[in-house]
């Protein structure tokens, strides 16, 4: 591939290596809090990648980071159906009254329509066991239903049952929610499989539900473009895209992840004619960059649960050395070992008092309720009345005192 970018790129291509697709994300989500904390714009800033599922660990850390972006090419990881089915699942379990969540996870069983969920959920919400709810309810159901409570029961005992993880909970649910998933969507559950495989890989990281749900708690409705939009106008959003989806467009700093083999180039691209395609796809995706562009690939990814070793693209052999410059934002030290070490416990002074009400610009006012982390990666959650928990990394949280 002849050099895209020498004319496109004013200070050259870095390539940033990184311990783990953990890092990736974080990495990226912090070069881009810096560039807002250096009062640079968020909208200069576009992250590409070969297909929609490879952003779906980063849409969780630039949340959790409260950066503002925009999803093109593909729906944000959280508002596919698939993965609100699975996640209604695993919020019942954390929080038994969530109605909505109930209405959600009935509706998928065999045998049950609207009504018959909604005369369900009153008495859900109410009982202190409810997969023996489900018992009941079943021996009084009809056809396919009766069966379809009794699964549901037993496997919401399994969940809430002795202590698990939540990569053991999510393998639980998907255990019993694909059988349901190849059901309803026979054109295309092949790609729903795989976003759920992604999914399992991403919860690796998390030694809590609660930690997780918060995570992945949904933006505000009243927002536009899909709740993504910056408290500041003028400030902008962060641009996620797949390479084909964008073409034409051009922005100041550009970010392509996940330029790994076995990623990009795809897997499927095994002929020389697919291989040159996917070549012309990394063309495409370098020249997008005016500025600044980062070509990012990690050493490590989690697949079914275990640590895989990956190799950089073959593409970035076809950029001359001399104009790459390899960046590299972390020390290497024990931490990077582990592919998703737990976070450390809280020793800095907190700034809000628990129970105290903060204003956020974007999700209103809320209370404060737990803090966790230390030094760069010190957290904060705030409870919202219609949102729930959310986690903010308090070095880049816009929180006000109310009253």
């Amino acid at each position: 591939m002849e050099n895209p970018v020498g004319r496109h790129v004013g200070e050259g291509p870095q390539a940033l290596l990184v311990s783990n697709n953990s890092y990736q994300s974080t990495d990226i989500a912090g070069l881009g809090s810096r560039e807002r904390l250096d009062g640079g714009e968020l909208g200069v800033i576009a992250v590409r990648s070969r297909s929609t599922f490879h952003s779906f660990d980063l849409e969780l850390e630039l949340q959790r980071r409260d950066i503002p972006f925009i999803k093109r090419g593909g729906f944000k990881f959280i508002e596919t159906a698939h993965i609100k089915d699975v996640l209604a699942h695993l919020r019942v379990i954390a929080n038994p009254a969530d109605a909505v969540s109930w209405l959600r996870v009935l509706t998928i069983v065999p045998g049950v329509g609207h009504r018959t969920a909604e005369r369900t959920i009153d008495s859900l919400v109410s009982a202190a066991e409810p997969e023996k709810e489900l018992a009941r309810v079943g021996q009084s159901a009809r056809g396919k239903a009766d069966a379809g409570f009794a699964r549901l029961g037993a496997l919401l005992a399994n969940l809430r049952g002795e202590a698990k993880r939540p990569p053991e909970q999510l393998a639980a649910a998907l255990e019993y929610y694909l059988p349901l998933m190849r059901d309803a969507y026979p054109d295309d559950f092949p790609k729903r499989e795989r976003d759920l495989e992604h999914f399992q890989n991403i919860t690796e990281r998390y030694r809590s539900l609660e930690q997780m749900l918060a995570d992945m708690a949904l933006e505000p409705p009243n927002d536009s473009l899909g709740g993504v939009l910056a408290s500041d106008p003028e400030e902008g959003y962060v641009t996620l895209s797949t390479i084909h989806s964008a073409k034409g467009l051009e922005w100041k700093v550009v970010f392509i992840i996940w330029a790994a083999e076995g990623r990009f180039p795809s897997p499927q691209s095994a002929d020389p004619e697919e291989l040159e395609e996917e070549r012309r796809l990394m063309y495409v995706a370098v020249t997008r960059a005016r500025r600044r562009l980062f070509l990012s690939h990690a050493r490590l990814r989690m697949l079914h649960g275990q640590p895989r070793y990956g190799l950089p693209s073959r593409f970035l052999d076809d950029i001359p050395a001399a104009l790459v410059r390899s960046l590299n934002l972390r020390t290497p030290s024990s931490a990077d070992a582990a592919p998703y070490p737990a976070p450390p416990q809280a020793s800095r002074e907190p700034p809000y008092r628990m129970g105290a009400r903060v204003s956020h610009p974007r999700y209103g006012e809320g209370v404060v309720s737990g803090y966790q982390g230390q030094g760069g990666e010190a957290e904060i959650k705030v409870s919202f009345p219609k949102l729930g928990d959310k986690w903010f990394l308090l070095d880049y949280v816009k929180l006000t005192p109310c009253g």
